[in-house]
């Protein structure tokens, strides 16, 4: 049960002063009360309990009987909740036809003291760090640039782009305002290809190229105004955007998009490596607090990925989890071993844990997520104690589907990418046949890119599109 205080509090809420709240469900409480009886109850003073017994009777929350010594009564709790809503409301609504009309008086008025702007400014810069903010100052770029736009983006960057810009950009080629573009190097042709189709025509150019090099996401309009991320890391909003019309710092951008534009190749000419090298070349490059979801489509391709992931770890002094689902512990332990992997030794040193889905995700049935990231907690603090530098983590999603538990994973992904916030690397494997069975596919798949920061795909699957290994 809460106190009369904590009760007030609450209440105090729907637009009562906390004395106020306490009167009235004291009097609620006694059901008929004397003034005497309500102050006593309350440790309201009595003279205070007099002078807000009009008000609170004219909200609707009491009323007095006729007789002396006067006594009063509440108003239902169930019924004074929704009275004091609507007053609220009513409040709200006054005060917005309040503003609305004072909004209209004063732009009149405020045109006889609008002044005339320079002839010259000075140079202009804003740090946008809102993610509304970014996107509104690129959307305006995007629709008052009369001759070019230039954009540097990861592909994550530039599908965020044409999800929120799709139909300026369009009107955009249509207005015949050209438009290139810069991404990372795909392994092959991919969606983008069809984005970058679809919206060319014959009174613009939409040219593509790509790069090896990791850039900031930059957009310059007309070589005049320039947006561009503080850091490399997406999304947007996650990190400051500088915004700026300084010829200068615009001219020095543009260079920057130049000299990358003649260094970048077209897809045709992108040389693609072998997968396994380009695996392990991107998990190297993993770093603490990194969420990465990873795609495979067979036992060969995971095991080489993410045996190597555990092994890089291992070798950098620091301890490992690896969660089966597809397989049983034994059976990876076996195939660790093969792979070149001292599994006993490590185990015994407590370097390596591997721990089957059953007793770190699904406990007796059940999913709980506090319970496995109470568990993750756990592991990383008893990692540090033993004197490891850090802590990485694999768990195989598999058993998630095999239980029908796709909310509850969408909902844990969610979670944990939140609560990265310590210095660990945790990546989510995928058999992209399984993922490709559920109802919505796409859905599914949007949402789990959503809930990473990172991304790792190997192979081809015919419902998603083609797969391929680069950072989202």
């Amino acid at each position: 049960m809460l106190s009369l205080e904590e009760n007030a509090e609450i209440l105090s809420d729907f637009g009562l002063t906390h004395n106020q709240a306490k009167v009235y469900i004291t009097v609620a409480k006694l059901g008929m009360a004397s003034i005497g009886q309500v102050s006593k109850a309350s440790k309201v003073r009595r003279e205070d309990v007099y002078r807000m017994l009009p008000k609170l009777e004219k909200k609707g929350l009491i009323e007095k009987t006729l007789g002396k010594p006067a006594r009063i009564r509440a108003t239902p709790v169930e019924d004074a909740l929704p009275l004091l809503i609507k007053q609220e409301q009513d409040l709200v609504n006054r005060r917005l036809s309040q503003l609305m009309a004072k909004k209209d008086a004063f732009l009149e008025k405020f045109k006889v003291y609008e002044m005339k702007p320079t002839k010259k400014e000075g140079a202009h810069f804003a740090l946008i760090s809102q993610r509304d903010g970014i996107i509104s100052r690129g959307l305006t770029m995007i629709e008052s640039a009369e001759r070019e736009i230039d954009i540097i983006a990861s592909r994550y960057e530039f599908y965020q782009l044409f999800a929120n810009y799709a139909e300026p950009v369009k009107k955009a080629i249509e207005r015949g305002i050209k438009i290139r573009a810069i991404l990372d190097v795909s392994e092959s042709d991919d969606s983008v290809l069809k984005i970058v189709e679809e919206y060319r025509s014959s009174r613009a150019p939409f040219d593509l190229k790509y790069t090896y090099q990791p850039s900031s996401h930059l957009i310059i309009a007309d070589y005049k105004q320039a947006l561009v991320a503080t850091s490399l890391e997406p999304p947007i909003g996650q990190n400051p955007y500088l915004w700026t019309v300084n010829n200068n710092l615009v001219e020095l951008m543009q260079k920057y998009f130049e000299n990358m534009w003649h260094a970048s190749v077209n897809q045709q000419a992108v040389v693609t490596r072998d997968v396994s090298e380009q695996a392990l070349h991107f998990i190297s490059q993993l770093k603490p607090t990194n969420h990465v979801i990873f795609l495979y489509e067979s036992s060969e391709v995971k095991h080489n990925v993410l045996f190597n992931y555990v092994k890089a770890g291992l070798e950098n002094g620091e301890a490992a989890l690896y969660v089966a689902a597809e397989e049983g512990p034994s059976q990876i332990k076996e195939a660790m071993k093969r792979f070149g992997i001292e599994v006993d030794k490590n185990e015994k040193k407590g370097a390596l844990r591997i721990l089957d889905c059953h007793d770190f995700y699904i406990i007796d049935g059940k999913f709980d997520i506090q319970t496995t990231i109470g568990l993750i907690n756990k592991m990383y603090n008893e990692a540090l104690t033993k004197g490891f530098k850090g802590w990485r983590g694999i768990g195989e999603m598999a058993c998630f589907f095999e239980h029908n538990l796709i909310h509850e994973l969408l909902d844990y992904e969610r979670a944990l990418h939140r609560v990265l916030d310590i210095p660990i690397i945790a990546v989510c494997a995928y058999n992209a046949d399984m993922l490709t069975k559920v109802g919505n596919p796409i859905n599914l798949y949007s949402e789990l890119v959503t809930a990473h920061g990172t991304v790792l795909f190997t192979g081809i699957d015919n419902k998603l599109g083609r797969i391929e290994i680069r950072r989202a």
